[in-house]
């Protein structure tokens, strides 16, 4: 085994404490490598003026640390699977997938216990269109404004009094430790997460078979199998990261459910199902159950999502 690895990973508190939680699992099950993190600036890092909705594009948050992958400054990538496109650059694969965090959103706020208890025409930060159609769906009468910022700068927004609430993703805060800012959790039912979130991919150059040895060990079966089946509901829809689309799958046994969402923006139309199929056919169950919602109106949403 190689001595040296580095890691590429976003420079934002959390991605480093992600990234150094596997650099000390890599290190530990390896002895006599050291891990090195290379912090890179993504441009979804960079653009914080505008709603991430509007700035287009896929990969907001990965295209810089692949271009590392590539060029040889990195060996392997930690991203949040959240943030991951279903289109990956050719000579880099998405190897492991590791145990999932606590997939929900987080409502926080400083006077409010639970989302329906917030009072008419109090305002929510949140820069998610998923989050914010289905809150929309879910309380119509509430104020919805864009929140952007690492994760200690939308909390601090909140502290100060700009929001009544803000919704963030529980696994986030999990990690650093911040467990005890989450006034409660939104059930699935609520609120369906993000495609992959609380799970992390490590994303690694095809022909580094001695590098995938090295880190196999931090895959987690059941979560692959779940994530597979999200994402590929995901890449049915050509969809990317913000916009207004959910899925959720669970394994049980050799059994995974999917739940899928597509929503409009402002909440008015959701479109939910869910189904099951054995895990060696995650993928299959993905993109069926894409297609239906396609086919139930979920093709004239997207349409309008995507040309607004």
């Amino acid at each position: 085994m190689r001595k040296e690895i580095r890691i590429g990973t976003r420079a934002s508190l959390l991605a480093v404490t992600q990234s150094t939680w596997v650099k000390e699992q890599i290190e530990k099950h390896n002895p006599g490598t050291t891990v090195e993190l290379v912090k890179i600036t993504t441009r979804g890092d960079k653009i914080l003026d505008v709603p991430l909705a509007k700035v287009g594009g896929k990969g907001l948050f990965v295209k810089e640390i692949e271009d590392a992958l590539l060029d040889g400054r990195a060996d392997l990538a930690v991203h949040s699977m959240k943030d991951v496109p279903t289109d990956l650059p050719d000579g880099l694969h998405l190897a492991i997938v590791t145990e999932r965090e606590n997939p929900s959103d987080a409502f926080i706020s400083r006077k409010y216990k639970t989302v329906m208890d917030l009072p008419r025409g109090a305002s929510v930060g949140t820069s998610s269109l998923r989050r914010k159609s289905q809150l929309a769906r879910l309380r119509p009468d509430l104020v919805i404004e864009d929140l952007r910022g690492n994760l200690d700068t939308r909390l601090r927004k909140l502290d100060e009094g700009r929001y009544d609430a803000i919704i963030l993703a529980a696994a986030g805060l999990n990690r650093l430790g911040m467990a005890d800012r989450i006034t409660s959790l939104f059930e699935p039912a609520q609120m369906l997460p993000a495609i992959g979130q609380g799970a992390l991919g490590l994303e690694l150059r095809k022909d580094d078979d001695e590098l995938l040895e090295a880190v196999s060990f931090l895959n987690h079966p059941a979560t692959a199998v779940a994530v597979a089946a999200e994402r590929a509901f995901l890449l049915r829809l050509e969809g990317g990261c913000q916009v207004p689309i959910g899925a959720f799958a669970t394994t049980e046994g050799n059994t995974v459910t999917l739940t899928g969402l597509i929503a409009s923006v402002d909440g008015r139309e959701v479109l939910r199902e869910e189904a099951a199929a054995p895990a060696a056919e995650a993928a299959q169950l993905g993109a069926t159950l894409a297609g239906k919602l396609l086919e139930q109106g979920g093709r004239a949403i997207l349409a309008e999502v995507y040309g607004s």
